[in-house]
């Protein structure tokens, strides 16, 4: 076993012995079980999964989830040293399994050719993406997987790379309470956004300067309503030249993820010892009151829910926000319209715009900003599985710093399943500048991975492998 900032040699010796070892699986349940951890997978497969909250049109969030939440940031990483995208995600052991397997990839981009993935943390009796990893990369190159778990049911773990820029095998660093972690490296060291289950779910946040020593869990946000209600947050977050840590968050009223609304933002230079807004005032964390300073936008007042997707900065280090409002949680068209927006400040003020409306709260996509030219790459029309989880992937494009948008391309079209969660690698360069699953989000399917550039080339990620790296199957 190890603890939060101790690193436990038998542990370690364990891993190194299994090392990189390939598989298609080799799960089995009670005593016997036997963990892949450090195994590869001959494919790429991602997990599906169902939340069981059914209303007239479908789930409230199900399909294939392998990129799966917003609230995991970052899955991928570009490393120009060895050229190079990273990048993980939920899989599982094979079509007509749920079992969660936090997985490891990277495409060459010298060759253009995959890795068959390796797992990095089995999630033995697990079936839920709420469980899926996040990415890190240091300044030594040593991998660093941020596994997350759920409350204080399930546990979190922190794994790290036996050897830099080589996804083969992983040493468990730590076991302890997070969920959708966040992890950034900055200049001084890493910083860690991440949640906890108090009842309600609240923010929190961590740092190392090595990785392995952490500081205690520090609150940044648990907001109380009108009458005093405790309320929870999600939350997106960034880092800006290495320096700059910032996040959005919503409100939960009652601690209802049903009822998120309102738009806040917080920012730290100093790696966490002072917050401010975007305007500079000082704030006390952790924010505690619902008319705070941080707040951007009062949504409650509006009657509108909040769904965090992305965020970025500008080159001038101003923050954007990337989310959908909507009027309620349930699926299907009375919750509508369901508006991408676009909140970002201009050095002065907020501002708002709308890209355009899609037909769930769960269609997720990313955020690119270069300069004057923004892009929106999601699952902004419906799909094939109309009003559930993800659809067809679109292009939009603002040429005028996200005050209007237009469509620039469609990526997908006519296709079996749904598209959904499209995430965007730290760094990303060209073909490698987006990701994503399909699924049938209203009956349970198959999940494949698949990555695209802004040309609206589309290559799918290898569902069987024969040999250790291969080349993705271009299908467009």
């Amino acid at each position: 076993m190890t603890y939060k900032g101790i690193f436990y040699l038998p542990l370690m010796i364990l891993f190194i012995n299994s090392h990189a070892g390939s598989a298609n699986f080799m799960h089995f349940t009670g005593e016997d079980t036997v963990l892949l951890n450090n195994t590869r997978v001959k494919g790429y497969r991602g997990i599906w999964f169902e939340l069981k909250q059914v209303y007239e049109f479908g789930d409230k969030y199900s399909g294939g989830l392998g990129t799966y939440t917003a609230k995991h940031v970052p899955l991928a990483i570009y490393a120009p040293e060895v050229k190079k995208t990273f990048f993980v995600y939920g899989g599982t052991t094979r079509a007509e399994e749920r079992h969660l397997l936090c997985m490891i990839g990277e495409y060459d981009h010298r060759k253009g050719k995959v890795s068959q993935p390796v797992v990095v943390c089995d999630k033995t009796g697990v079936n839920d993406p709420h469980d899926n990893p996040s990415l890190l990369i240091d300044d030594k190159g040593y991998l660093w997987v941020f596994v997350s778990g759920r409350g204080s049911r399930r546990p979190g773990f922190k794994f790290r790379s036996v050897k830099p820029y080589t996804a083969d095998s992983f040493i468990q660093i730590t076991e302890e309470e997070m969920t959708y972690p966040q992890p950034w490296k900055t200049n001084s060291g890493f910083f860690h956004f991440f949640t906890k289950y108090t009842g309600i779910r609240q923010l929190y946040f961590e740092r190392s300067y090595d990785g392995k020593q952490w500081s205690g869990d520090k609150l940044l946000a648990a907001i109380a309503g009108r009458e005093g209600e405790r309320s929870g947050h999600y939350q997106t977050s960034a880092c800006f030249n290495g320096e700059k840590l910032a996040t959005f968050f919503n409100r939960h009223p009652d601690g209802s993820a049903d009822k998120r609304t309102d738009l806040y933002y917080v920012e730290t230079d100093d790696m966490g010892d002072t917050w401010k807004n975007a305007q500079g005032a000082v704030l006390q964390i952790p924010l505690v009151d619902r008319d705070n300073p941080a707040r951007v936008i009062d949504y409650e007042s509006q009657g509108k829910n909040v769904y965090m997707k992305d965020m970025g900065f500008t080159d001038r280090g101003y923050p954007v926000c990337l989310y959908i409002r909507s009027n309620g949680h349930k699926p299907g068209p009375e919750s509508g319209p369901y508006e991408w927006c676009v909140t970002q400040f201009d050095g002065k003020s907020w501002i708002t715009s709308v890209v355009t409306e899609s037909d769930h709260n769960y269609d997720m996509g990313s955020l690119f900003i270069t300069g004057n030219d923004w892009k929106i790459a999601a699952p902004t029309v419906a799909g094939p599985q109309k009003w559930g989880v993800g659809g067809e992937l679109q292009i939009w494009q603002s040429k005028d710093r996200g005050k209007t948008w237009k469509l620039e391309r469609i990526v997908t079209e006519n296709s079996e399943y749904n598209h959904s969660y499209v995430r965007r690698p730290i760094g990303y360069s060209e073909p490698f500048c987006f990701f994503w699953a399909d699924g049938d989000p209203h009956n349970f399917s198959k999940s494949q991975l698949y990555f695209g550039d802004f040309k609206g080339n589309v290559w799918r990620l290898p569902y069987e492998m024969k040999r250790k790296y291969e080349k993705p199957v271009r299908i467009n």
